[in-house]
């Protein structure tokens, strides 16, 4: 994310009592001893995958969407899909909310993230992320031809890629407009005609009584807090997980106008009374 959205002021957090610590305890103690133990075996799988199969990873990406998916019910969110994800090659684009985004979609599917290059740097967060195949991207126009070579051999392997167009996250309640600069590498010529790119709204629904925006994560959020906010809950609300019908990239003439189509399907999957 090259930007960061400054829309509204943090939603007010409430003091940690005794018994939210010990729900913080109960909750992130487990999802730590998971990633713990199943990180190191999914670097110990890669080196052995990669010598037999190359970029292509049958095994490993089984590994990270079990893991997710268990820590998102040992959190206690609920999680609910709508559609059906597509199963021919291609791309998801998704509105982007809040960092359990990373744990709602792969728990749903097998996928890899695109980030920006210093994601790679975070501390903990980077290591993970370069371990589970999540492609770095550099806003310098003058990679845009190696990136977009990376895009293809990825795709080619089989890999469905997905990446945030909004460039930054929100609070849940709306979808600003997509920056289209990463469509143009769908459009190249050895992947438009092979390609669909499959549009997936993200709808937090927060538990009974909290802030309409209590998942989000933006502006100059600290991470910390929201993770200590979110664990602390004593109920947990859910999350629905929409995908749309795939986009046929070769049906597009140009970048924005499948920017524009995505966008109006991502934003289309938000009931009218969430959206502010």
């Amino acid at each position: 994310m090259s930007e960061t959205w400054q829309g509204l002021p943090e939603p007010p957090r409430r003091d940690l009592g005794a018994a939210d610590w010990l729900r913080v305890l109960r909750r992130g103690v487990p999802v730590i001893l998971l990633l713990a133990t199943a990180f190191p075996l999914l670097l110990l799988l890669r080196l052995p995958e990669r010598l037999i199969f190359g970029l292509a990873r049958p095994v490993t990406p089984w590994i990270t969407r079990g893991v997710c998916a268990l820590s998102c019910d040992l959190i206690g969110l609920g999680r609910r899909t709508r559609g059906t994800p597509m199963t021919g090659p291609g791309a998801y684009v998704a509105n982007h909310v809040s960092w359990l985004d990373i744990l709602v979609l792969n728990a749903g599917k097998r996928l890899y993230f695109v980030a920006k290059s210093e994601v790679g740097g975070w501390p903990g967060i980077g290591w993970l992320a370069r371990g589970t195949g999540t492609v770095f991207i550099d806003r310098d126009r003058r990679q845009a031809a190696a990136q977009t070579r990376l895009f293809e051999d990825r795709l080619r392997a089989g890999h469905r890629l997905l990446f945030f167009p909004e460039g930054t996250s929100t609070d849940g309640r709306r979808v600003l407009p997509f920056k289209t600069t990463l469509f143009q590498a769908f459009l190249s010529e050895r992947l438009r005609d092979m390609l669909q790119i499959q549009p997936v709204t993200l709808v937090y629904h927060p538990p009974e009584g909290a802030d309409p925006a209590f998942y989000g994560w933006w502006g100059d959020m600290a991470l910390g807090p929201s993770i200590l906010s979110i664990l602390a809950q004593p109920r947990q609300g859910r999350v629905e997980v929409v995908y749309h019908t795939p986009l046929r990239v070769a049906e597009f003439p140009d970048r924005k106008t499948l920017a524009a189509m995505a966008e109006a399907e991502v934003r289309g999957g938000f009931p009218p009374e969430r959206l502010a």
